[in-house]
């Protein structure tokens, strides 16, 4: 395919309600298929929401050990009911979607950070653990590792994700650009006002498309029944985030949003022909990227702990993804 319709699904999630904001996702996948959207992206750790009470709770405080206990209790484990319905929201879309999630280890409290990306046949294509949690996030979700660093192909081309801040790692991006991806989805938290400017350097860099996407939430949207919900939460302009979708040309032209204070569905066709023209001036994973000066390793293999439950067979490798011979000192 040369011509994808695209969809950046700008929303608030039902705080800290799994099944509640998995209808409400399935819902906004339907309706962004209904306008022609062939892949769907949806903010990071939609379902159940983003913890937004780390930065505003002490480590280990009542508040935030109820709060976590909570999200514990709604996270999602990769086979579960509520994964199954996102899967059949895909199927009946017949779309590539991609939805954040706070993913829980089947075999104990661990949790995630955690992007899923089905096929428009339901199929899981890809599960990505965000590599480093940023901050105080470092509270809820344990880190991943690189097995799921790698391109995914599809019917609408190539696709990678990286999640937030994993977006400034030089490294994490330019493992994307060597293998070979079309369009690079950054759903994020991250709603300040130099995150188009990274969204736009990434397209640029690496000659590629870009969907970032966030949630738009305040303080109304938290519920009576959430732990230290009067105490940690305002109303309507108690903003946790005020989102900043927006999509991105391989030369850094902005296509569509930045949508900001409002929820709402961003959408552009992308002509992936344009991934290719413009590689002619610069390729940073081709002939840009001097191989005989420079190099990337990435060790794709999985710690033990990401292999347990329902990796999807043949999704982990321990082998690494690429190697380099360390070139000699002078």
């Amino acid at each position: 395919m040369t011509t994808v319709r695209v969809a950046a699904v700008q929303a608030a999630p039902v705080f800290l309600e799994r099944s509640a904001t998995v209808d409400k996702a399935c819902a906004l996948i339907a309706e962004a298929a209904g306008g022609g959207a062939q892949l769907v992206v949806l903010p990071e750790s939609f379902v159940p929401t983003y913890p937004d009470w780390v930065w505003r709770t002490r480590p280990w405080d009542r508040h935030a050990t109820a709060l976590w206990t909570r999200l514990v209790e709604e996270a999602v484990v990769v086979g579960d009911a509520a994964t199954t319905a996102l899967a059949d929201a895909a199927r009946a879309a017949g779309a590539v979607v991609s939805v954040g999630v706070t993913e829980r280890d089947p075999n104990g409290s661990s949790l995630y950070n955690t992007t899923l990306l089905f096929g428009p046949d339901g199929a899981l294509l890809h599960r990505h653990r965000k590599l480093m949690p940023t901050g105080a996030e470092r509270l809820v979700w344990a880190q991943g590792d690189g097995s799921s660093l790698h391109a995914v192909p599809t019917a609408l081309g190539r696709i990678g994700t990286l999640i937030c801040w994993e977006n400034l790692m030089p490294l994490a991006r330019a493992a994307l650009y060597q293998d070979g991806i079309d369009i690079h989805l950054a759903p994020t938290w991250d709603n300040s006002d130099s995150w188009v400017s990274t969204l736009r350097h990434i397209a640029r860099e690496g000659r590629v498309f870009v969907i970032g996407v966030n949630s738009c939430l305040r303080g109304s949207d938290v519920g009576a029944h959430v732990p230290g919900r009067d105490e940690l939460y305002g109303g309507d302009d108690d903003w946790m985030s005020k989102g900043n979708a927006a999509i991105v040309a391989p030369d850094g032209t902005v296509l569509a949003g930045p949508l900001v204070g409002e929820a709402g569905i961003v959408m552009a066709d992308l002509d992936l022909d344009q991934v290719r023209a413009e590689r002619q001036q610069f390729d940073s994973a081709g002939h840009y990227s001097r191989r005989d000066v420079l190099e990337l390793v990435v060790r794709g293999g999985a710690r033990p702990e990401a292999t347990s439950g329902h990796a999807p067979p043949g999704h982990y490798s321990s082998e690494p993804m690429s190697s380099a011979v360390t070139p000699s000192l002078p």
